[in-house]
């Protein structure tokens, strides 16, 4: 799968949209997680008959942190119309992750948040950046984060991008989090002449893709979802640059 945050700019009518799952069906992607659409362009409904027509299951989506924990019943309602199990809280806007107080009152919206949605039979995750690796107390804010939520209600979506430049092991992580693990993003990493850590397609960096996914695969990891934020031209060919190497390497 790929998220369509890669092509925001392009999927902002409804006919964008349109022409943009075309050519993602086009290159070979079977799967998309719904990110960066304005709900005002286009309804959840059309989102799924789009979809549909050409191919694409939606695997899952990104919603807005504060419609998350705020508007919950509103996000449930959204995925059932488009008819998709999976959700992601994309990251913790408006918290301070230095702050104790902070990350206790994040972890109990989280909690509450997941339950709700469990109950409804729709599964949040969290995706992380690099910024949930603040240590506190001996641990980071994403080890607290799993330890202190339902593990059935709360389940995850690893970053390898941001995994990896906060410090962590994502092997590590997709042992840690072994029956949690329905969402792994793919996104490599190498650095520039600058000493720049920069988002590259698959196989592009220095991420080692063939262990990542044979650990997800034992964790129980549904999808896999190509996800590159800056693209050095037009996000179409870096997605099928990313596309052509995972057919060929990464698919048994």
């Amino acid at each position: 799968a790929l998220i369509t945050y890669t092509i925001r700019d392009f999927i902002q009518t409804a006919d964008g949209f349109r022409q943009s799952m075309r050519k993602l069906a086009d290159i070979g992607y079977r799967a998309v997680q719904i990110s960066g659409v304005k709900p005002e362009v286009i309804s959840p409904e059309e989102i799924a008959v789009v979809c549909a027509d050409n191919g694409l299951t939606i695997c899952a989506t990104h919603e807005p942190s504060d419609m998350i924990l705020n508007k919950t019943d509103k996000v449930i309602e959204r995925l059932n119309r488009m008819g998709c199990k999976y959700t992601a809280y994309p990251s913790p806007a408006g918290f301070d992750l230095s702050k104790e107080e902070d990350v206790t009152l994040l972890i109990k919206q989280l909690n509450v948040a997941a339950n709700a949605m469990c109950h409804a039979g729709i599964c949040l995750t969290y995706h992380n950046h690099a910024r949930e690796f603040v240590p506190h107390g001996g641990e980071t804010v994403l080890h607290r984060i799993y330890a202190e939520t339902d593990p059935i209600a709360l389940q995850a979506e690893i970053d390898t991008y941001w995994l990896q430049l906060g410090g962590g092991n994502i092997i590590d992580w997709c042992r840690r989090l072994k029956g949690r693990l329905p969402l792994l993003h793919m996104k490599d990493v190498a650095v520039r002449e600058n000493n720049t850590p920069t988002m590259f397609e698959i196989g592009y960096g220095n991420l080692d893709f063939k262990s990542i996914i044979h650990e997800a695969e034992a964790a129980g990891c549904q999808w896999y979802i190509v996800e590159q934020d800056i693209c050095p031209g037009d996000p179409f060919e870096s997605l099928s640059t990313s596309f052509d190497y995972i057919s060929e390497h990464l698919v048994s």
